[in-house]
């Protein structure tokens, strides 16, 4: 393997924690499921917790685009520079 190949799968590695750790951080769709966590629901909260959660969704979007680009990278660097 070549040393492109161990960083940028080392970058995937990241990528994919990051990831994992975004989508735990979004409140879940379903009605109630604030309730389990322990979370509040006041009126000032409510706002709050929307622009947090687009928020979190957009970057999930970013990283995940990133992380895609990054696996076809990692599979151009792998057949082209690859042993």
């Amino acid at each position: 393997m070549t040393v492109w190949e161990y960083v940028i799968g080392a970058i995937l590695i990241v990528f994919s924690l990051i990831i994992i750790g975004i989508v735990l951080l979004q409140e879940g769709r379903q009605a109630n499921l604030g309730a389990i966590a322990g979370a509040a629901d006041s009126f000032m909260e409510k706002g709050k917790a929307r622009t947090l959660d687009a928020m979190l969704a957009k970057w999930t979007k970013v990283i995940a685009f990133a992380f895609f680009v990054l696996v076809f990278a990692g599979m151009l660097i792998t057949k082209f520079l690859g042993a």
